[in-house]
């Protein structure tokens, strides 16, 4: 006798005139394949999204930066002229440099009487600070006016990322037009490198930062204390890393099959079970009756 290897078939057909169709039967099947519909369309919309996963670790990650950040800063003060506006650098690397003008620009503002300031600088890897001040100005005013509003205090490069909710940008709109004109203002920056991989492997650099700030007016033994606009910064030695993630095809495809099948398993055994409830009262009531 010929080997077969149809005997290999685990999936044997059983023929139609052996089968019996049933209105319960009919109703679960269709039930089974509006359900695995919904949940096929629910597994692919995840498969297609993307996530974005988090993670800290001690390092810095932007070695390639020679150990600088950039800063963008954008300030308004609308009391105070701008040839008495300047930007000033210190840190513990003995950086101290006055009036930095590099990259920066001045717009009036209130027909002169204001200023606003717009700069890009770097700043070292150190404690340190940078403050707005009227230090760089030839002649010292009386009485200047430190009120003011920020626009944008960014370090690195700023995440567009609709996922990703950081504070980039924290002291962004920050108002201080109704406070002391004659008020010292520190804000105190606590710096965390940030890194962001998108699916391409491609990393992009940037910091976010908290924020806690003061008002004092200052006094020494000679007099009141010219005010400023410090930023005083250290940075963290934690770095935040988010991680932009897709779904492994793989799995995708293991969960679509486990849905079908546990879904046509579950489906055949409740129809199995009405259909053998449904035989056996029907056989009560034949017993009844005869």
């Amino acid at each position: 006798m010929p080997f077969d290897v149809r005997r290999f078939d685990i999936y044997r057909k059983v023929p139609k005139d052996l089968t019996q169709p049933t209105y319960t039967g009919a109703f679960i099947s269709i039930l089974c394949c509006f359900f695995i519909l919904f949940l096929f369309l629910s597994e692919l919309t995840g498969f297609i999204a993307t996530e974005i996963v988090n993670e800290l670790y001690v390092d810095d990650p932007d070695k390639e930066s020679g150990g600088k950040i950039e800063v963008s800063l954008n300030v308004s003060l609308p009391n105070l002229h701008c040839d008495l506006v300047g930007l000033d650098i210190q840190d513990e690397m003995g950086r101290h440099e006055v009036g930095h003008i590099d990259n920066s620009m001045k717009i009036p503002l209130n027909q002169g009487d204001g200023c606003r300031f717009e700069g890009e600088f770097t700043i070292n890897k150190v404690p340190g600070n940078f403050h707005v001040s009227t230090h760089s100005a030839t002649a010292q005013p009386q009485s200047p006016d430190m009120t003011h509003n920020i626009h944008k205090l960014v370090f690195g490069e700023k995440l567009q990322v609709k996922k990703v909710q950081g504070a980039f940008n924290a002291l962004g709109g920050a108002n201080r037009l109704s406070s002391n004109p004659l008020a010292s203002h520190d804000y105190i920056l606590k710096i965390v490198p940030t890194v962001y991989e998108d699916l391409t492997g491609k990393h992009r650099f940037s910091y976010q930062y908290t924020v806690a700030n003061k008002e004092y007016v200052a006094y020494s033994h000679t007099g009141r204390i010219i005010p400023a606009i410090w930023f005083r910064y250290d940075l963290s030695p934690i770095t935040v890393k988010y991680t932009e993630r897709r779904q492994p095809f793989y799995r995708f495809v293991t969960t679509i099959c486990a849905i079908v099948g546990g879904t046509f398993t579950v489906a055949g055994i409740i129809d199995s079970c009405i259909f053998t409830a449904s035989e056996a009262w029907k056989k009560i009531q034949i017993g009844k009756m005869s």
